[in-house]
């Protein structure tokens, strides 16, 4: 069966406890050309920051995803696509892998399990919030993640494995390992993309790169340049 993400290059992630930049809007923001949206944050999402942001771009055409940190993070709406949930495979705080997960389930009778799919996260950098917060081991060599990836697509049914670095750029390297453990999981990739070159490389090895605090910090034509780049590969690639 063919998920949403099949044929997805770009995701924009946006952060609710954010600020857009200053004359930008919601509706600028989904037509950047990015292949969906993705509304999340670790710290200081609350269900009031979520529905602005839902609001704002629920009327556009393009996928609308809600990635949830918290019970408080989930929203239901017409408009929104579906919901990606977090399952942190190097947490130190278990909480983080089936914890939080588990308590959703318990506490709500509404999940829509048609649209609702985990995401295997791979946290790696130390100094990220996510990785406080998930207390991660991000001391790992690029065995290390391709292992993890591995875990995720075979022991746990993982469709998508993602490498997150959270704010800086990764190591291609890595990336490229996990890559290579995946036979038909998807390899998402997020942190530091900033512009067209950065986001070709490492979509030569991720199927789909995320970017975020870049909407947020320099605009919507930033992430046009980042969209091209990641686009200019699968191009290349047909």
């Amino acid at each position: 069966m063919s998920r949403p993400w099949a044929d997805w290059d770009h995701i924009l992630k946006v952060d609710p406890d954010k600020d857009l930049v200053d004359g930008e809007t919601f509706e600028d923001v989904a037509e950047c050309g990015t292949d969906a949206v993705e509304v999340g944050g670790t710290t200081g999402v609350t269900e009031k920051k979520m529905r602005w942001v839902i609001d704002g771009c629920a009327e556009s055409d393009i996928p609308l995803y809600i990635e949830p940190s918290s019970l408080t993070n989930v929203v239901y709406r017409d408009g929104v696509d579906g919901y990606l949930v977090p399952e942190v495979l190097n947490a130190g705080d278990v909480a983080w892998i089936t914890g939080m997960q588990k308590e959703w389930v318990r506490l709500d009778d509404d999940i829509d399990w048609s649209r609702t799919y985990t995401e295997g996260y791979v946290v790696l950098n130390p100094d990220s919030a996510a990785a406080t917060l998930t207390e991660s081991n991000c001391d790992l060599s690029a065995e290390d993640v391709a292992a993890y990836a591995e875990v995720g697509e075979r022991m746990l049914g993982q469709e998508i494995v993602y490498t997150e670095y959270s704010g800086t750029f990764g190591d291609p390297e890595t990336v490229a390992a996990a890559a290579d453990a995946l036979e038909e999981a998807t390899l998402f990739y997020g942190g530091g993309i900033h512009d067209y070159e950065s986001a070709r490389t490492m979509a030569r090895h991720a199927d789909t790169v995320i970017v975020g605090d870049l909407v947020h910090d320099e605009g919507v034509d930033a992430v046009t340049e980042t969209v091209e780049g990641a686009k200019d590969v699968t191009r290349a690639q047909q």
